[in-house]
């Protein structure tokens, strides 16, 4: 299926961009979303008229996760959880205990924006990654304190 793009999707394409997808990809994720729509004479007429303000509204999206960004860049975030007197954790630490750890604390952030290559099973300091736009990560770090 034909789609033009309304954002930028990660591996896909720009703000703009007609690419070809599966149906089921554009069906059930990215048109619902709004993140694309059906590559039509008639849509694609109607994109090219709305086309810089649907740029401007991207800019302002980047800038508003730019200025999330430098805030949250270089932050520890605390959190403690049971652990043995190895070390280990029982249980481990999520995506969702982080992103409430930092709501907590006033940011604005999503379990889903929390991105970490597994849980957290030790404790220590792990460093984790948020992605707030596609061309926007903040870097920080968690610091996990064991309780007995």
């Amino acid at each position: 299926m034909q789609i033009i793009l309304m954002e930028k999707v990660v591996n896909l394409g720009q703000l703009g961009d007609v690419v070809k997808v599966k149906n089921g990809y554009a069906r059930n994720f990215l048109i619902p979303q709004g993140k694309a729509k059906r590559a039509t004479e008639l849509n694609v007429a109607e994109f090219a008229e709305r086309r810089s303000e649907l740029e401007a509204a991207e800019r302002a999206k980047v800038a508003e996760a730019q200025a999330r960004g430098e805030k949250l860049n270089g932050l520890t975030v605390q959190i403690t959880q049971k652990a043995g007197v190895d070390g280990k954790l029982f249980g481990s630490v999520t995506n969702a205990d982080i992103a409430a750890a930092l709501v907590a604390l006033g940011y604005a952030v999503d379990k889903s924006q929390v991105r970490m290559p597994d849980h957290i099973k030790t404790i220590g300091d792990h460093p984790i990654s948020i992605g707030l736009h596609t061309d926007v990560i903040a870097q920080i770090t968690v610091s996990v304190l064991g309780e007995h």
